[in-house]
């Protein structure tokens, strides 16, 4: 993959593949399960840029999982891999342990 550097207070996630066989062991295809919510941040930004000059570290970090919103932030492929591009604010939780 091309080396990616977010500017400011942007991540870049890997969607995490979700289940796609049911309790019962029925198999889901693609076109009915939704896009997944969660992923792993494959890069960080420096952080935000406060109307003083000074720099705001991240609160989020390389290899954390973290959750986002359906519908935010902006998917791309690159290099035949599916990426997420976020603000640090569409993040809502980090999954820990």
């Amino acid at each position: 993959m091309s080396k990616l550097r977010p500017l400011h207070d942007r991540i870049i996630v890997k969607r995490l593949e979700e289940e796609r066989v049911s309790a019962g062991g029925i198999v889901i295809p693609d076109s009915a399960t939704e896009k997944q919510t969660r992923g792993k941040v494959i890069a960080a930004g420096e952080g935000r840029i406060l109307e003083d000059g000074k720099v705001r570290p991240m609160s989020v970090k390389v290899g954390e999982v973290v959750l986002f919103g359906k519908y935010s932030g902006q998917d791309i492929k690159i290099d035949g891999e599916e990426l997420v591009f976020l603000k640090e604010d569409d993040v809502v939780a980090v999954i820990e342990g």
